[in-house]
């Protein structure tokens, strides 16, 4: 039996929505030119060309990242995920933000193609949207981040041990936002958009 079909409607969102945040960050971190392009392989994925970060350490870092939020996207704790570029003095300069809301009460199975033909639009916009995100230095740092709707108990879950609270400097002023792409569908509504500092 295909594992797809052994899964809950629940769990195959959550296996897609996993599987397309990895691609959509290694995207974003291509997108900005931190790394080589050597550091990068063409891969398909959803019947387009995507890079795939193919340095070892990378694609562990984004990997592990993104599938350590299954357990707490199954349980729609997870609100945001956000790839946040620092400069040298440690100050946050360029956030992608990818804004998520899971109906976990859904019981339909999931419209997998459907799904998937939504999502692969994010990956078509973020391929073409360099001309709206600023020049990082070449010694910037980024990082992902999860932002919780709540926190979960540590005393439950041994998942929870594995994501720390972030010292990441947060803004004094509100943000300029630039949306990128948004769908909003049962069961899954994204919003992906930049943040830059305000020029205050």
């Amino acid at each position: 039996m295909d594992h797809k079909d052994n899964q809950s409607p629940q769990g195959g969102l959550s296996r897609i929505l996993l599987e397309f945040l990895e691609v959509a960050i290694s995207s974003v971190v291509f997108l900005k030119g931190v790394y080589p392009s050597g550091a990068f392989e063409r891969r398909r994925y959803m019947n387009l060309v995507v890079q795939r970060a193919h340095h070892p350490e990378l694609r562990d870092y984004i990997h592990s990242s993104v599938w350590g939020l299954f357990p707490f996207i199954e349980k729609g704790l997870v609100e945001r995920v956000a790839v946040i570029f620092f400069n040298t003095d440690n100050n946050p300069v360029e956030r992608f933000i990818f804004k998520l809301v899971v109906n976990q009460s859904y019981g339909s199975k999931v419209g997998e193609a459907d799904l998937e033909f939504s999502l692969r639009s994010f990956l078509i916009k973020l391929s073409v949207s360099e001309s709206i995100t600023r020049v990082l230095s070449h010694d910037c740092r980024w990082e992902i981040t999860a932002y919780f709707r709540s926190l979960p108990d540590k005393s439950t879950s041994k998942d929870a041990e594995l994501w720390i609270p972030t010292d990441t400097k947060q803004w004094h002023q509100p943000p300029l936002i630039t949306p990128i792409k948004s769908m909003s569908s049962e069961p899954l509504c994204v919003q992906l958009y930049l943040e830059h500092p305000s020029l205050n």
